[in-house]
């Protein structure tokens, strides 16, 4: 029922409705050929640049789309809270479920372009591709655990949402979605390394395109983080969650 709302309440009142799952990755792709690959010169790790921003847009949107709504998971529901009583968990869950969702949509559309170069030879597919679907799991559990400490903390200390609205667009930035780690120096990578959405990023292109720099002690790295987050967020959320009404 969560899914569905999501899904009328975002796309109501509009005149291509879900088509817009599809529009807003190609469209935000496109511009980032042009100015970033085009104009700026930026590597594709000679991968054909709409696959390969493709990739990483559509990846971070899903990441930063279940992180900022899963944040305001007390305040966007505090009405329907105070009103019946359910496992309050399953809001934030279902925010996951549709977010991922609206990337298997998009996922869909990277496969029909991935199919044309696959058949054009310029993409090898391997084994590797099975691997992919955890490194979206990863990603969701990621989004979801720092979710939960955000909207548990949210709930008394407000002005944390303007951090979250300010730091994801720079996380970006620390996060190889419109570049490749294999353009940045030794050094520099190490330090894009400490950030545990990079090698997620990298080795989903790896897996999905043949060519990206799999780290399997970054891997390792981005699961502990994963793991250690919704610990916390869930152990934090089930403690808020009894006298958030109080104070939201």
């Amino acid at each position: 029922m969560f899914i569905r709302r999501d899904f009328v309440a975002f796309y109501k009142q509009t005149i291509l409705g879900p088509v817009w799952i599809f529009i807003q990755p190609l469209l935000t792709s496109l511009v980032f050929v042009l100015v970033f690959n085009r104009l700026a010169g930026l590597s594709t790790d000679q991968l054909p640049p709409i696959m390969f921003y493709l990739a990483g847009v559509s990846c971070w949107t899903f990441f930063a789309d279940c992180l900022t709504k899963t944040s305001e998971t007390f305040i966007a529901n505090a009405l329907l809270y105070e009103k019946v009583y359910f496992p309050r968990l399953i809001t934030p869950l279902s925010v996951v479920a549709s977010s991922m969702i609206r990337l298997l949509f998009q996922l869909a559309l990277f496969a029909c372009l991935w199919v044309w170069y696959v058949v054009q030879g310029v993409i090898v597919p391997g084994w590797a591709l099975l691997a992919a679907p955890l490194l979206v799991i990863l990603l969701a559990a990621m989004s979801l655990g720092v979710g939960l400490i955000f909207a548990s903390a949210t709930n008394k200390y407000r002005d944390l949402r303007f951090l979250l609205q300010f730091g994801i667009p720079l996380l970006m930035f620390a996060t190889p979605v419109f570049y490749p780690l294999s353009m940045v120096s030794e050094k520099a990578r190490m330090v894009l390394n400490i950030n545990p959405l990079a090698p997620v990023f990298e080795a989903f292109r790896a897996t999905t395109l043949g060519v990206g720099d799999v780290s399997l002690p970054g891997l390792a790295w981005s699961t502990t983080f994963a793991i250690l987050m919704m610990v916390i967020g869930v152990s934090i959320f089930h403690r808020v969650e009894r006298t958030f009404i109080d104070t939201i």
